[in-house]
């Protein structure tokens, strides 16, 4: 009998994606074989997200249209974040599902796929889920960048978030784990590493290593062929002036500071339990633009948190005014279960809350913009990442992978490192020629 092919579709974030590529290497390992499209599997399989009540409700649908589209004969596997908050509640909603498996199952994955599909695989011994997940083991992704997660889980108690609940408490990853991994990316071809976690910046803590993110960083600096570090979700409680020396020092970081600061009012922020408000806020972008004036700035924002008012909006607009950040993401509050902020008065309706975040996101835009037009005739290297339609498209240290505008450039390859000169501003994105 030929080895069961499976195709898997990820929904949510980066750490998901790369614990996408951990149990695609794990189940390459035992023998399974990957197919071509959803329709010609043996099974598909969903790597959910449940972060907000959007996220959920794209898992769902995701799932749906997967059943739609599966041969006859063909089973279908739900596994990730909505897997392991909502197992029972996923199961009896989808019956047309055989098997749902949360983060915590992962070892069972195996011996799951070999009951459905009654194939029996290479011998395997059974893994601990935080093992597989761990590994240092993926696939290669053809991209020139790719994400390395540090660690799982975070201690933070912020109100509105359900990471806790879902992922648990923080784990990092060993270093020398870490630089291995690093390590086998640039030999598959990654030319740029993005460290993630849920709480990048208290890296370390859990286990007895006093040097945190900014010793991690010097441990990484000197993998050879490794040309950019980047590092995404900086919670502004951990962000000190030994990491920012570190991460501006380093000749691998990138000169990319993402911020995670959801908000400028002083009272939403303390409803939700995270530091700051605007003038602190507005403190430490200064302090990150002397150290390094070249920097680029990303943050994301919480709209419509229970009792938020208009004027406290106003507040967060005259923020980013004041900050001009090079890019913002603004998200819907959701009232998640079992979180704090689930219980609080002052609900904002959902059409309000929505019209907030245009108005937000209008005004984070043309500042964009404007900082966009303003780079036009100076000089930059990018990382060219793909071909669209024949045209290579890329990133300079001020773009992120997938979140972040990017640079159209006139000539070069996928994995290029390229002089360019910018010639244009459209919209987020911007045209440059080589230099």
């Amino acid at each position: 009998m030929a080895a069961p092919s499976l195709w898997l579709t990820t929904l949510g974030c980066a750490k998901n994606q790369v614990d996408s590529e951990k149990v695609t290497a794990m189940l390459s390992e035992a023998g399974y074989v990957w197919a071509d499209s959803p329709e010609t599997a043996d099974v598909v399989m969903t790597n959910t997200c449940a972060f907000i009540e959007e996220a959920r409700a794209e898992s769902v649908e995701t799932i749906l249209d997967l059943e739609d589209r599966k041969r006859d004969g063909a089973h279908s596997i739900v596994i990730g974040c909505m897997a392991q908050r909502f197992g029972t509640e996923v199961s009896d909603a989808l019956p047309e599902v055989d098997a749902v498996l949360g983060l915590d199952r992962y070892g069972d994955l195996v011996s799951t796929l070999d009951n459905l599909t009654r194939w029996h695989p290479v011998e395997m011994k059974r893994r601990p889920a935080m093992d597989i997940l761990h590994a240092t083991g993926r696939p290669a992704t053809g991209l020139p960048y790719g994400y390395l997660k540090v660690a799982e889980g975070c201690n933070k108690p912020c109100t509105f978030c359900a990471i806790p609940l879902i992922r648990g408490k923080q784990r990092s990853r060993r270093p020398t784990e870490i630089r291995e991994e690093a390590r086998s990316m640039v030999d598959a071809g990654v030319g740029e590493v993005v460290l993630v976690a849920q709480d990048l910046a208290a890296y370390g803590r859990d286990i007895d290593a006093p040097g945190g993110l900014p010793d991690l960083l010097t441990f990484l600096d000197d993998v050879e062929e490794l040309a950019r570090l980047r590092l995404l979700y900086l919670h502004p409680r951990e962000i000190n002036d030994r990491l920012l020396e570190t991460m501006v020092s380093s000749k691998l970081v990138a000169d990319y500071f993402d911020l995670s600061l959801q908000h400028a009012s002083q009272p939403l922020l303390r409803a939700m339990k995270r530091p700051g408000d605007g003038v602190r806020h507005l403190a430490l972008v200064d302090k990150i633009r002397d150290l390094s004036p070249d920097a680029a700035l990303r943050s994301s924002f919480i709209v419509g948190f229970p009792g938020e008012t208009d004027s406290q909006v106003d507040e967060l607009a005259d923020f980013l005014e004041q900050a001009r950040l090079d890019w913002a993401g603004f998200f819907p509050y959701s009232a998640e279960p079992g979180t704090p902020a689930a219980e609080m008065d002052g609900q904002v309706p959902r059409e309000e809350v929505m019209t907030r975040l245009r108005h937000l996101s209008a005004v984070q835009e043309e500042i964009t913009m404007e900082k966009n037009a303003g780079l036009i005739g100076a000089s930059d290297t990018v990382l060219i990442d793909q071909v669209e339609d024949g045209t290579p498209v890329g990133r300079s240290h001020r773009q992120a992978p997938e979140i972040d505008g990017v640079v159209r450039i006139d000539a070069g390859s996928p994995g290029d490192w390229v002089a360019v000169q910018y010639t244009g501003a459209y919209g987020l994105d911007m045209e440059a020629v080589r230099a």
